[in-house]
């Protein structure tokens, strides 16, 4: 595998052009890095040789560079494509390292939107009562109109122990203000306990929720509960509000169940497209059932993606979130960063997922009924389709 598929951080460190300030060069390097890099070569249809000098002469601080980068950035209308203060990238790099602070949800801009992609699994977000697909209207009062993903992360943010207040429109009931105290987020990426306790487990079947692909522990700690359920004939891998993370993750995890064919295809800003194939490593070829929602976006839809398209697993739930882009994380001067959408992705069968998702192969949604009985019935039918799959192996993989 090819660094280009990974995860990448870059440190610049260059000696300053006569008359130019640290600020100004902070903000030079951010349009170089987009001039070369990003994935759409036009840039979202503009010269971008017109924001060069743009602001030169208005930079002083660097808060002005800042402000100077992030209005840059926002012409590309590209959420996933954002300048990082020394603050901001620091707490990307903990999440990444296994830890994080806020109230632990992710969160994206979809149609103008602020949506709340997916609550984290046992954290304020979660306890509160957020769910996959809620609109955040307004933060601590203040409308969400217009907001970028950086800036309403750092309404969000704040010290331990405080209150963010969020209006949450979410679809066929009232707007509600949930109040949310933030925390020290230790971000657990992997869980075999049930998510409802109306579900009962057939003695058969192994339950792995994977919530994340952020951390760089999640691969061994998903292999680390594979190898406690090696007396069981099937598996469900429970991807549902998993808003993804690291590439490199969700090649390891999709290695671990093919022997063989494509994992994923990447497409850069030239047209070029690189496809990444399983290394025939493969730790399990026991029956799978994998659950996703519309919570489940990114590293979540390449693994989905790539189980479905090589017919290696059924997809049971609801239609997943659709982001089909990949970014590269930067390291700037002075402790800053910069993620840049440097490539779109395709399942294996070629498909661009972006904004459009991946439809399960068995549909299965909430009703009101089941949210109030706190019946999983997605759970509940993939446990079914899975023990069906295990009874009948020869017959289905024949």
């Amino acid at each position: 595998m090819k660094k280009t598929f990974l995860t990448i951080t870059l440190l610049f460190s260059m000696m300053l052009p006569s008359g130019a300030s640290q600020q100004t060069m902070l903000y030079d390097q951010v349009w170089k890095l987009i001039n070369s890099k990003y994935v759409d070569e036009s840039n979202n249809c503009q010269n971008w040789y017109k924001w060069r000098k743009k602001y030169d002469s208005y930079i002083k601080t660097n808060e002005d560079a800042y402000v100077a980068i992030d209005t840059m950035l926002a012409s590309l209308n590209d959420p996933y494509t954002k300048f990082l203060d020394p603050k901001e990238f620091k707490e990307e790099t903990s999440s990444i390292k296994g830890s994080l602070k806020g109230i632990g949800v992710q969160i994206g801009v979809r149609d103008g939107k602020l949506l709340i992609i997916a609550p984290m699994e046992d954290t304020p977000g979660e306890k509160a009562g957020l769910k996959a697909e809620d609109e955040i209207l307004q933060i601590d009062g203040k409308s969400t109109k217009g907001i970028t993903v950086d800036k309403a992360a750092d309404l969000i943010r704040g010290e331990e122990g405080t209150i963010v207040k969020l209006l949450i429109k979410r679809k066929d009931v009232p707007n509600k203000i949930y109040s949310v105290p933030r925390a020290k987020i230790e971000i657990k990426s992997v869980s075999t306990k049930l998510p409802s306790d109306g579900v009962k487990m057939d003695s058969r079947v192994g339950y792995i929720r994977l919530s994340s692909f952020i951390s760089q522990n999640a691969i061994e700690e998903f292999k680390k509960a594979l190898d406690g359920y090696s007396d069981k004939k099937g598996f469900i891998i429970d991807l549902r509000s998993n808003p993804g993370g690291l590439l490199a993750n969700a090649i390891s995890l999709s290695d671990m169940f093919l022997n063989g064919g494509v994992i994923v295809s990447t497409v850069d800003r030239m047209g070029y497209k690189e496809t990444i194939r399983a290394n025939r490593q493969y730790i399990c070829d026991k029956p799978l059932v994998v659950l996703i929602n519309g919570g489940s976006a990114s590293a979540s839809e390449i693994f989905s993606g790539a189980m479905k398209d090589n017919c290696r697993a059924l997809i049971v739930g609801e239609k997943s979130f659709g982001k089909g882009l990949v970014q590269e994380i930067n390291k700037l001067p002075e402790g800053s960063g910069c993620n840049i959408t440097i490539q779109k992705y395709l399942t294996p069968s070629g498909t661009d997922i972006h904004k459009k998702g991946i439809n399960p192969d068995i549909t299965v949604s909430f009703t009101e009924d089941d949210i109030k009985a706190k019946k999983d019935v997605q759970l509940i039918k993939a446990q079914e389709l899975l023990i069906r799959m295990i009874t009948y192996q020869p017959q289905i993989n024949g």
